[in-house]
């Protein structure tokens, strides 16, 4: 996919959320920008899931900037959410220094997680890339299946083991297979059942300590999928998961299925994790680095 037509799907991904805001700003901007209007602003942002602590700052830019009129609003209203973002907007990079780079991949059932495994495969693959799957989730045999299901999408191998077996010495079995194979990058997935929280936290310490034992510098990366439709309750999950490990990285995924597209932003701002990737479909091409400009202006309904 061009560039170009990312950046009109992304857009078209966006919609939901950008005609909530176009909708509810519309009448807004176009009045003068009294303390009133400024305060009905600050709502609107509030109430897209930008989060009261940056809606509470755009405001106060917006009114120091003396937009004269409801377009140079809208603009400056994007360019200021830009640099939030731009911070954050971080690609993930493969260390072609370690054999392999390993990716540990967590995140919530539903939130995208497997489907955004075999869609990085794909992209790195695309890349020239040696890459290898691990079906750590094994509480669930969909998830073993599905990711099997985007292996074969994706053109890559998947290590897998029975449902209810051992995710530790499964992680530990495919690292020790990429480093025979000289893989550049091994994807593992995990369980995501935070209604049992404790299980899961120990689940993902472990597999961490066993991959010490073949690499002491394993997992390299560890991404958290977000699904952006939960909204505000994607905070709660960040600080969640980073109770149990290192979150280097955040992939976003839904977008265009939620009207929530602003919670980008608030996570951006409480947490400033890198947001490595941004998804806004089901094709196995549609998972891009994130645009901190591009999304902006995408989420206000402006022009490239």
């Amino acid at each position: 996919m061009s560039e170009t037509g990312w950046l009109a799907k992304l857009r078209r991904g966006l919609g939901r959320s950008s005609a909530k805001l176009a909708e509810s700003l519309g009448g807004i901007l176009g009045r003068k920008l009294d303390r009133e209007a400024l305060g009905e602003i600050e709502d609107v942002l509030i109430a897209a899931d930008l989060g009261p602590k940056v809606a509470a700052n755009l405001v106060a830019t917006l009114a120091k900037s003396g937009a004269a009129d409801a377009d140079a609003a809208r603009a400056r209203l994007a360019d200021d959410i830009a640099a939030v973002l731009a911070p954050v907007a971080k690609p993930l990079e493969v260390d072609p220094a370690r054999k392999p780079h390993v990716i540990l991949v967590a995140g919530v059932n539903g939130s995208g997680k497997t489907t955004t495994i075999g869609k990085l495969a794909k992209s790195f693959r695309d890349q020239g890339r040696i890459v290898l799957l691990a079906a750590g989730d094994t509480f669930r045999a969909a998830a073993i299946e599905q990711l099997q299901v985007w292996g074969e999408r994706a053109g890559v191998p998947v290590v897998a083991g029975p449902s209810g077996g051992d995710a530790a010495a499964l992680a530990f079995s495919a690292l020790e297979r990429a480093r025979k194979e000289a893989v550049d990058v091994l994807l593992i997935d995990t369980a995501g059942r935070l209604h049992t929280k404790s299980d899961l936290m120990d689940e993902l310490r472990k597999i961490a300590r066993v991959l010490k034992k073949l690499d002491p510098s394993a997992p390299h990366d560890c991404l958290l999928v977000m699904d952006a439709g939960i909204g505000q309750n994607a905070l709660r999950q960040v600080a969640t998961f980073r109770e149990m490990v290192d979150v280097t990285g955040l992939v976003v995924t839904k977008l265009d299925g939620t009207a929530k597209g602003g919670v980008v932003v608030a996570l951006a701002e409480e947490f400033a994790i890198p947001i490595r990737a941004i998804g806004v479909g089901e094709g196995i091409e549609d998972l891009r680095p994130f645009d901190p400009r591009a999304f902006a202006r995408a989420l206000l309904d402006l022009p490239g």
